[in-house]
């Protein structure tokens, strides 16, 4: 999965961050991976715009119930309400196909391409290389943002979404149980001193993020069953993130 990024550790607050664009792969995973970020963003008056490339209209253990076009209408009109509670009045759900990402490699580069232009972010929030779970959309999706971010001269910050050594400590064991991960491949985790963008949510700001993922209840509801409300909101409580630094040999191709 390697892709030619190092990783940096300056350490940002949310207000640095200027104008946020966050390109995800399914509704839901920018909730997960920054609702909290997304949401003081706003608080503090910046532009926030998400995106995800497909509806993930391939989510679900229950095809009978949830066809494809039922559920990807289904989890648009949950990402409208989520990003409603997170007060991101911008936010796009794309045509591209769940689970057919890594096929489409021209469709998405051209998309993020697009959104970088129109937006002109100052920082762009998205999977690291691993895609936190390997899944093989959040790869795709990973390599479209780089390459589209490395042709326009790595001029807004990127930051890719991981996890801490000690979150891994508390709920790897979930994980694995759940089957979280698509490939053979584990994480290690990051020291949280490493981390460029940390959150530990709490109080009114890990209400607010439990209620965008409720809200997306197709996606989220299994889970909540299985854990009591403390446990779940533990596991959700955190977001971190490390900056991207390109390789200069790639920024050559384009620009020396």
């Amino acid at each position: 999965m390697s892709t030619g990024l190092q990783t940096a550790t300056t350490r940002v607050d949310v207000a640095d961050l200027g104008t946020i664009l966050t390109v995800v792969a399914h509704p839901d995973d920018e909730t997960y991976l920054a609702a909290g970020v997304m949401a003081a963003a706003r608080e503090l008056g910046q532009r926030v715009v998400s995106a995800a490339a497909s509806a993930g209209e391939l989510g679900t253990d229950d095809p009978a119930t949830w066809p494809p076009q039922r559920l990807a209408d289904v989890r648009r009109l949950e990402a409208a309400a989520a990003m409603a509670v997170l007060g991101v009045r911008e936010h796009h759900v794309g045509e591209l196909p769940d689970g057919g990402l890594h096929a489409r490699t021209a469709e998405g580069l051209a998309w993020v391409g697009e959104l970088i232009d129109t937006v002109g972010p100052d920082t762009i929030l998205t999977f690291g290389p691993d895609g936190i779970t390997g899944h093989p959309d959040h790869v795709a999706v990973h390599r479209w943002v780089t390459e589209a971010w490395v042709q326009r001269g790595c001029t807004s910050r990127v930051l890719h979404a991981t996890t801490t050594v000690e979150h891994l400590g508390a709920f790897g064991d979930r994980y694995e149980e759940w089957g979280v991960y698509m490939t053979d491949e584990r994480p290690a985790g990051v020291p949280a001193d490493e981390l460029a963008l940390h959150l530990e949510l709490d109080g009114p700001a890990l209400d607010r993020k439990l209620v965008a993922l409720r809200a997306m209840a197709t996606q989220t509801s299994g889970i909540v069953s299985q854990l009591e409300l403390p446990d779940y909101a533990r596991l959700v409580a955190e977001e971190a993130f490390v900056e991207a630094i390109p390789d200069q040999r790639r920024l050559a191709k384009y620009f020396l």
